[in-house]
């Protein structure tokens, strides 16, 4: 019996779609057939990651554009969930964005969503696709 979920959603460039898309992440966890650990744990670290994975999409890749769409793909098998977050940006590159001073500025948000993601997640990659860029987040579940 085929076990892999794979879900497909296309927003405007908007942040009234953020809860209705971490609910989704939510629910997926929930209806994983062998997944053995903590279940809530995980539906809320989806949450999280999708929540500031489109949110940097809208505001830093395609410039609060409401002209523009946000594309996300969450594939889930039984060894792992991968996130794909689409954006029409210019890009940047990852390994640049320095995690966030907490000490010095703990109000600073430049780096934070991408430090909670790296975090809470197995791997991160920003990368050119189709003319644009994708964010492709990982999280093993094995």
């Amino acid at each position: 019996m085929k076990s892999i979920i794979d879900i497909e959603i296309v927003v405007p460039n908007q942040t009234r779609y953020l809860s209705m898309i971490g609910k989704i992440g939510e629910n997926l966890v929930r209806e994983l057939d062998r997944f053995k650990g903590d279940r809530e744990e995980l539906a809320h670290h989806l949450n999280v990651v999708l929540t500031e994975a489109v949110v940097n999409a809208i505001k830093h890749a395609n410039a609060a554009d409401p002209n523009k769409d946000i594309q996300i793909r969450i594939s889930a098998s039984d060894q792992e969930i991968c996130i794909k977050v689409y954006d029409s940006g210019q890009g940047f590159d990852l390994t640049s964005v320095p995690d966030p001073s907490f000490e010095t500025d703990p109000l600073d948000e430049k780096g934070r969503g991408i430090f909670i993601i790296r975090s809470l997640m197995d791997s991160v990659e920003y990368k050119k696709s189709n003319g644009g860029n994708v964010l492709e987040i990982k999280k093993k579940l094995g």
